[in-house]
């Protein structure tokens, strides 16, 4: 019985409690309730003497609701743009030690372009050749002459056969060669991006402006937290270990 009493005692200051704040006039509000006119700011939970229990937020309202989801998808995609730069930024170390190096591998991307655009090129040029002595065997029929008589005569389904495959050919090449001259400037563009970019690099590098850690392993360091292992600290950047 007793045991009950001590722990009623205990209890009795938080059933006891009001609510109290400062709504946006600077109006104090308290009550043993709630009070309707603390809806909107920060609330507190207090015992008789003023003791603060919980420090209670204001129920957000539906636009603020919305306006913090879009916030978070905001940080979360400005997060994992951050991440695929530091990626790309690593691997770029990684890959180049000089700006030659980038323009070396440039052009060994770019043979296999050429070739393909030279061996559609050329055969372009033969299908062109081919549609020259078909359109004049065409123009021979139009004529209504012959090699043997001098009579109408109605064209040859292989002809018209040899007329359209052709036809199609050459747009085909055509269209193959305008494909590979874009993929030409592409890798082109792409390794221009890369050699600025590496430049930028170097650049804070030498301005020791470079950290390249991972966000976690910063945010340890600022906490003085121990580094985690697995990680290789090459001057100013870290690229992780294999």
């Amino acid at each position: 019985m007793k045991i009950l009493l001590i722990l009623a005692m205990l209890v009795a200051p938080a059933a006891h409690a009001a609510y109290k704040c400062k709504d946006e006039k600077g109006i104090t509000h308290i009550g043993d309730t709630p009070p309707a006119g603390c809806a909107k700011v920060v609330m507190y939970e207090i015992t008789r003497s003023g003791n603060i229990l919980r420090k209670i937020d204001p129920t957000p309202t539906g636009e603020e609701i919305q306006a913090r989801m879009e916030e978070a998808a905001r940080q979360k995609e400005a997060a994992k743009l951050a991440a695929e730069q530091r990626r790309k930024d690593i691997a770029l170390l990684a890959t180049y030690t000089s700006e030659k190096d980038i323009d070396t591998s440039r052009d060994l991307n770019l043979q296999p372009i050429d070739a393909r655009i030279l061996s559609a090129k050329e055969r372009s040029a033969a299908v062109e050749e081919r549609q020259k002595e078909l359109d004049a065997e065409l123009e021979f029929y139009k004529a209504g002459k012959s090699k043997s008589a001098s009579k109408v005569r109605d064209i040859p389904p292989q002809l018209k056969a040899d007329l359209e495959r052709t036809a199609k050919e050459k747009a085909s090449l055509a269209a193959a060669v305008a494909s590979y001259q874009r993929e030409l400037l592409d890798v082109r563009d792409r390794y221009d991006a890369d050699k600025k970019r590496w430049v930028e690099l170097k650049q804070m590098h030498r301005e020791g402006r470079l950290d390249l850690r991972d966000p976690r392993e910063v945010e340890a360091s600022r906490k003085g937290e121990p580094t985690k292992t697995g990680v290789k600290k090459y001057n100013l950047y870290l690229v992780p270990a294999n």
